[in-house]
């Protein structure tokens, strides 16, 4: 049973519930009425908010690229005189994105696997996301004097992505260090 909360507007309780279901069940596995029915909004409401159920899932991808965006601009805030710890402590927060209870592996990787049509609404972003941590890797990479940037941040995104589907697959035979170690040895690899 959903938590209804009245302070929230109609538009953020369906996302809300809409992001825990798809997340938990997969997004084909979720109908719009159940969506209606556990954030206890009208018909009329939910397409006032949402004009369709693409635009449903693309909202829902969108709050976890804001969120997985976010650690790429902390790590420089926090040790802006350190582009190396930057590149390490980018690596722990991947890391880190696994071992949160509930993990159902990437909600990006989830959905391209649902809608693998190129024209779908949600390809989109899912691309966005792939090409930007890719960059964003990359950036960090280059500030770290990684001899070779690009290839650096293509290995470690390859790391984390098979992390993910790993860790999603076997969780009870899953361990984090062997990321992180693995992960730490191509970057010690590009800064001797």
């Amino acid at each position: 049973m959903t938590i209804i909360d009245k302070k929230e507007t109609a538009k953020t309780r369906i996302l809300r519930v809409a992001s825990h279901l798809f997340y938990r069940e997969g997004v084909r596995a979720v109908g719009i009425d159940r969506i209606i029915a556990e954030s206890g909004v009208a018909k009329a409401s939910f397409y006032r908010n949402y004009a369709t159920k693409d635009d449903l899932v693309v909202a829902y991808l969108e709050q976890f690229y804001d969120a997985f965006m976010k650690p790429f601009d902390e790590v420089k805030a926090h040790n802006p005189e350190d582009p190396i710890k930057q590149l390490y402590d980018l690596v722990e927060c991947l890391g880190a994105r696994i071992e949160k209870p509930g993990y159902r592996g990437c909600p990006f990787a989830n959905t391209a696997v649902e809608f693998p049509n190129p024209d779908h609404p949600t390809c989109e972003i899912v691309t966005r996301y792939h090409r930007d941590t890719r960059h964003n890797l990359a950036l960090a990479a280059e500030r770290a004097h990684a001899t070779e940037p690009d290839i650096l941040s293509d290995q470690l995104l390859m790391l984390f992505n098979g992390a993910l589907i790993t860790a999603y697959l076997d969780r009870a035979s899953y361990n984090a260090e062997h990321f992180l170690h693995a992960a730490k040895l191509l970057i010690q690899q590009q800064l001797l």
